[in-house]
């Protein structure tokens, strides 16, 4: 579940880029002042050899290969401490017809993504595989990346999500956020301000010369999506084709992001779930409408506020909070939603005290758990979670500012009752070491926007405020689909578009809007 929580979840930066190139340094007068850091002087071939071992019960793709980057801890020290980053390569199927490199990334934030390359091989056609080595890597802090971890008595992304009271009231939610931030604070220290998305992208600028590459293509999803536009941004010259898919609005990171467009999101998506329930009103009995299907699941939302439910076989609690994160995860997804109205059934007859053996299996299928890889501390990803939405850009810190907030966005968006608007350990956060980088439309057009008009974890209003911020510098495909995915999930308009840009390097001429999505 925690894979699927993303959020998505900028203007200059006072670093300058690690490129040589004066084309690839910040565009912002603060930068103009400071002194790129040229390029590692002699960068270290990537010396491609065994992976780390996977996570148990998990399988490897045996053509994969991995190698480990020496990047700096802290880009304006290049000299300095050094951080570990790991890469993993899938070569190109025809080395004859090898274009170059697709750099991979599925976002977050806080994701690995060292079996990326194996995950897209699956599904990429030969025109594609025969032309590109598949680069896949750990962000720095994430998995095999020099790990970063806070000790969070609660592991899990979802435990980060500030949920209100069933009153309303945020006085708990401030209160945890306070002790995430201070406990961070002491454990992980200095060192976690500089794992940002800024950094990742001059790592990734690293990657590319140890590849020995003089341009990236690349691939980002979700919180990839802004990852690629900061590269871009940084590193305009290094940067060949582009795909963003699932996208983040580069102006808003990340608390308007958060906000702004989380409540709409959830609400566009929501009626295609209810609607599979309704379809099934005979035997689930969630009601036999969109309307009626929402009332009986908001209901139990604050049912499970008010009286959580002991989940047998698990020492877990089922609260309203957990049931709308599982919800949300279950909404990326156009196959999980079947599923996910069975749970809806489950969780109402939990609530109720009249489970069934059925309810049962669903509730063991729903949370059962997912094995970490070896050496990765439990609470990694919501770390690294914190560690990107904190330290890229400074949250607001008045505590009544987001009371007021959180008690209009429950009457606006009642799916996600005020969590979106609410304090975050952001609010406690240091201020970041540098402003959020500048997306901007200067460079290449060499960028591919995919996007699905109801996608609830990065909402169509985040991918048109990318497409404006990009300008001319890309092409968008905007698709009549849900769920967080657009390539391989049912339009062929979409994935013609796709594999005609990575084939050629051709974009539409005008952006594209598909509507021939058929069920997978």
């Amino acid at each position: 579940m925690a894979a699927a929580l993303v959020v998505s979840t900028a203007a200059g930066t006072t670093l300058a880029a690690c490129g040589g190139d004066a084309e690839d340094a910040p565009h912002t007068a603060a930068a103009a002042k400071s002194t790129a850091p040229p390029q590692a002087a002699d960068p270290a071939k990537l010396t491609w050899g065994k992976c780390p071992e996977p996570a148990k019960g998990a399988t490897r793709d045996p053509r994969l290969t991995c190698a480990t980057v020496k990047v700096p801890l802290d880009y304006r020290d290049p000299g300095g401490a050094k951080i570990d980053i790991a890469v993993s390569r899938l070569p190109a199927a025809e080395p004859g017809e090898r274009h170059g490199v697709l750099v991979l990334n599925p976002g977050g934030p806080g994701l690995g993504g060292l079996d990326m390359p194996a995950t897209m091989a699956a599904a990429l056609p030969k025109s594609v595989l025969g032309g590109y080595d598949l680069i896949g890597f750990d962000p720095r802090g994430v998995e095999h990346s020099t790990p970063q971890s806070c000790g969070l008595k609660d592991p899990s992304v979802p435990g980060l999500f500030p949920y209100p009271a069933a009153d309303g009231s945020i006085t708990e939610n401030a209160a945890l956020a306070k002790a995430d931030a201070d406990q961070c604070a002491r454990t992980a220290g200095e060192r976690l301000r500089f794992f940002t998305t800024a950094n990742t992208a001059r790592d990734m600028d690293r990657i590319r010369q140890a590849l020995g590459e003089e341009k990236i293509s690349y691939w980002g999803q979700s919180y990839g999506t802004y990852l690629g536009a900061v590269y871009r941004s940084l590193f305009q010259n290094r940067t060949d084709r582009m795909i963003l898919e699932g996208n983040v609005d580069p102006t808003k990171v990340w608390a308007d992001e958060v906000a702004d467009t989380w409540g709409k999101g959830m609400a566009d998506r929501f009626p295609d779930a209810a609607r599979v329930a309704a379809a099934q009103n005979g035997t689930l009995k969630l009601g036999g409408s969109v309307a009626q299907v929402t009332r009986t699941y908001l209901a139990l939302a604050d049912r499970l506020d008010r009286k959580p439910a002991a989940v047998p076989g698990t020492p877990l609690s089922l609260d309203g909070a957990l049931l709308r994160n599982i919800t949300y995860g279950m909404l990326q997804h156009n196959e999980t939603l079947p599923p996910l109205v069975t749970f809806w059934k489950a969780a109402g007859d939990l609530a109720r005290g009249s489970l069934t053996d059925a309810d049962t299996a669903v509730l063991k299928q729903v949370f059962a758990d997912t094995p970490l890889p070896p050496g990765v501390p439990a609470d990694n990803q919501a770390t690294m979670f914190l560690a990107l939405t904190c330290g890229d850009a400074e949250w607001p810190h008045d505590v009544r500012g987001y009371a007021a907030r959180t008690a209009a966005d429950r009457k606006a968006w009642p799916l996600t009752a005020g969590m979106p608007s609410n304090i975050w350990a952001c609010a406690y956060w240091k201020k970041p070491i540098e402003p959020p980088v500048a997306v901007t439309e200067k460079g290449p057009r060499n960028t591919l926007i995919l996007q699905n008009r109801r996608d609830n974890a990065t909402p169509w209003e985040g991918a048109i405020g990318l497409r404006k911020a990009l300008g001319n510098g890309a092409a968008f495909v905007g698709v009549d689909n849900g769920g967080h995915y657009v390539y391989n999930e049912g339009s062929a308009c979409a994935d013609k578009a796709t594999i005609a840009f990575l084939a050629t390097g051709q974009l539409p001429g005008k952006d594209v809007h598909c509507t021939d999505v058929r069920k997978k």
